[in-house]
């Protein structure tokens, strides 16, 4: 299999247009956030997508509504871990997001781990942005044929200085929904069967929700990376 520098799962998550980026971030993250009076971090947020990113793999299917039933098991996909501190939790669900195995998880299987972390507060969650990261069922056959699999370490978390003044600017705003924007670093390593393999930096924003007294939980991820 030739060498590669970007795994087929990276790359058929980074197909998306501008125009698709800031339709997420406007429509989808602000309006998830905005209950939590911080809509203007993710609006600012939104028009600053990445650029250079092409599709060179095959574009993921539409996400189903839905994740599959749990009955399908989840494979390799850990459980969410109870962490009721946001920056612990975002790290573990970088770590899920950047993980993959198809020599042991089916595609359905995944998704189905992967909704696990998920807030059951359906106001909130947005499993559009959190399944969009999986590639489609004939992308995921392909790797799965090159028992391809990655593995990732998380180097740190911290709260975008943007969400931070916002936060500071109108403190009990985040006391309604307790949605906290997390940026997480870290790196992926990647391997296929053949001895092929590589390693890249990753980082990720992620919409994370921990409501006192209660574990936390996965509700987004923003279409660029907050510093």
């Amino acid at each position: 299999m030739p060498k590669r520098s970007l795994s087929p799962l990276h790359r058929a998550t980074t197909h998306w247009t501008t125009g698709r980026r800031i339709l997420v971030a406007a429509v989808v993250i602000t309006a998830l956030l905005a209950s939590a009076g911080l809509t203007a971090w993710f609006t600012s947020r939104g028009g600053q997508s990445k650029t250079g990113a092409s599709p060179t793999a095959p574009a993921p299917s539409s996400p189903a509504a839905t994740a599959p039933k749990p009955s399908a098991g989840t494979g390799s996909v850990p459980a969410p871990p109870k962490l009721t501190d946001p920056l612990a939790y975002a790290r573990a669900a970088a770590v899920m997001l950047w993980s993959y195995d198809t020599r042991t998880t089916s595609r359905d299987q995944h998704l189905a781990g992967m909704n696990a972390w998920m807030t059951s507060e359906t106001k909130y969650t947005d499993w559009t942005a959190i399944s969009g990261q999986v590639p489609d069922p004939v992308l995921w056959s392909r790797m799965a044929d090159n028992a391809q699999y990655a593995t990732a370490a998380v180097g740190e978390a911290h709260f975008p200085s943007t969400f931070k003044q916002a936060l500071a600017e109108n403190p009990s705003a985040i006391t309604e929904a307790y949605i906290y924007a997390v940026t997480v670093t870290g790196k992926q390593t990647i391997a296929w069967k053949g001895g092929g393999g590589g390693a890249e930096d990753r980082a990720v924003t992620l919409a994370v929700q921990c409501r006192p007294s209660s574990d936390c939980a996965l509700v987004s991820l923003a279409p660029s990376v907050a510093p």
